[in-house]
């Protein structure tokens, strides 16, 4: 076996230099370059290269590396050369305190959090100090030399995306609508089903994952109450359901409102109005702290004792940290507690927020007629691939509309065009007074339906409001800028006047 004994390690963001001296491996500074969604897109910071020999049969190797007081997740990614010579290295790890997990030989890639690890590792805090790979060589042949690589990357409570995703790669390449649902509750809060003999129970994160799967959705965020339990199965899940996006989420449930957090696995303080949360304003700044994203859950719901907290009642809200509203919520979907006043309201004083829909769902048993049902509605967001990051920039951007009883193929695009200047939904065009703007409503799969404009909240009649007589049809018209700010967005409705798929503006002036 090769032996290397000079150790190299400057971990980030100000810790103290480290070095080591270890027989049989070099442990070498990565630099690091940029945050991703995924840590086998960005460099390693740290790289542990060694060799074993027929020397190194049936032992175990311990590699220590230091880990700092601000790390919040390791992922560790293993690899060596001369599989096809029966050649094979396991693989484990303890941090400075505890066994943390042992994958043998099944798994060349893991990842460690306080919320989540992969199976065959314990989630829990992420000790700082030294921390022991282990690897055993169960066999090697005589003559035979391995050179292993094991990549290990740091995440830290502010990356961006860093470690939240649970999946290593897009799940779909290229440019489409995805459609998935916002807002599900599963055994991890108030999410019950009935047992095999007929009792009603905590329902099992997989049956809401599974009922997703089955009605071809392409993402899924579950959103449980306050807690990130649920993080650690969807983690085991993910690799099984290769097709459906599980994005970590959760709905902050406070006594002034409910509100679902994208984008992070972090813990978000819960505890308004209480010292450790003062204001909504503080637990904004949480979830912008970790780059979260935040929407408003079933504003128009009554609060007080008739529904503890669920309308949005948290005073002095600052609207400019919030991304978007729940508009459709599958429990209200257009009428006096419809989320869409709420939000057009918002839109009025000049905030820029993107309308999404969640079923809301407790029960995976629902069938799909059942208002709440998952699926029921989705949000249909135009992504350049499927995954965690491409959604969420997608929803941010307002590229996206709500499908009230969602559907798997009707379709709303609206785009607008002034001079060499086009927009689509979520995008800002800038006109001046005076001049023409040309917008084209496209449908599919709504033959038969027709749209609606509304201008700053009010219908218009600005577009042609006959039925559509094909599955896919444009209308078009135009607008006079007067050089004012305002929104103008589209509602598919059908023949008897229920609503169909809500769209986003594109904003005028903004």
């Amino acid at each position: 076996m090769v032996s290397v004994g000079v150790i190299l390690s400057a971990p980030r963001r100000g810790s103290a230099r480290l070095c080591w001296v270890i027989t049989g491996c070099v442990l070498l500074l990565s630099s690091f370059a940029g945050v991703c969604g995924h840590a086998q897109q960005r460099k390693p910071d740290l790289v542990l290269r060694g060799t074993v020999t027929y020397a190194n049969r049936q032992t175990y190797l311990e590699l220590p590396f230091a880990v700092g007081k601000d790390v919040s997740r390791i992922s560790v990614e293993l690899s060596y050369t001369e599989h096809d010579k029966h050649t094979n290295i396991d693989l484990g790890v303890f941090d400075p305190q505890r066994f943390r997990g042992w994958s043998g030989g099944n798994k060349s890639f893991f990842t460690i959090s306080e919320t989540d690890a992969t199976p065959s590792y314990l989630p829990g805090v992420v000790v700082p100090g030294k921390w022991k790979l282990i690897l055993g060589v169960p066999n090697i042949e005589e003559g035979v030399r391995s050179d292993y690589e094991a990549k290990i990357y740091f995440s830290h409570r502010k990356d961006v995306l860093e470690g939240s995703t649970f999946s290593q790669k897009p799940l779909r390449e290229g440019a489409a609508w995805y459609r998935g649902d916002l807002h599900m509750h599963n055994a991890h809060s108030d999410g019950s089903c009935l047992s095999q003999s007929g009792q009603k129970v905590p329902c099992p994160l997989y049956k809401t994952v599974e009922d997703a799967a089955n009605r071809k959705l392409d993402f899924i965020a579950i959103t449980d109450h306050n807690t990130m339990s649920q993080y650690n199965d969807m983690r085991e899940l993910q690799p099984y359901f290769d097709k459906l996006l599980l994005m970590p989420g959760r709905e902050v449930t406070t006594f002034d409102g409910h509100a679902n957090v994208f984008g992070t696995t972090e813990f978000i303080d819960f505890r308004l109005t209480s010292p450790h949360v003062p204001t909504v304003n503080d637990l904004l700044k949480q979830v912008e702290e970790v780059h979260g994203l935040i929407s408003i859950n079933h504003p128009g719901s009554p609060s007080g004792a008739a529904c503890m907290g669920c309308g949005w009642t948290a005073p002095d809200t600052d609207y400019s940290r919030v991304n978007a509203i729940e508009a459709i919520n599958g429990g209200s979907l257009d009428g006096p507690r419809s989320g869409i006043p709420f939000w057009q309201d918002k839109l009025n004083k000049g905030f820029r927020l993107t309308a999404i829909g969640g079923s809301d769902n407790h029960d995976a048993d629902y069938g799909p007629s059942i208002r709440s049902a998952v699926g029921h509605p989705t949000t249909v967001v135009y992504a350049p691939n499927l995954t965690e990051e491409a959604i969420l920039n997608g929803i941010r951007a307002g590229h996206a509309f709500v499908d009230i009883v969602g559907t798997s193929d009707r379709t709303l695009e609206l785009t607008a065009s002034a001079g060499t200047t086009t927009a689509s939904m979520g995008d800002v065009l800038a006109s001046p007074a005076g001049q023409q703007i040309h917008f084209t409503v496209k449908m599919l799969a709504l033959e038969n339906e027709h749209a609606e404009v509304i201008l700053d909240g009010d219908l218009t009649t600005l577009v042609d409001a006959s039925p559509a007589q094909a599955t896919e049809e444009t209308r078009s018209f135009d607008y006079q800028s007067d050089g004012k700010r305002h929104w103008l967005r589209v509602n598919i409705r059908s023949a008897d006047g229920s609503l169909l798929l809500v769209g986003n503006p594109i904003y005028l002036n903004f």
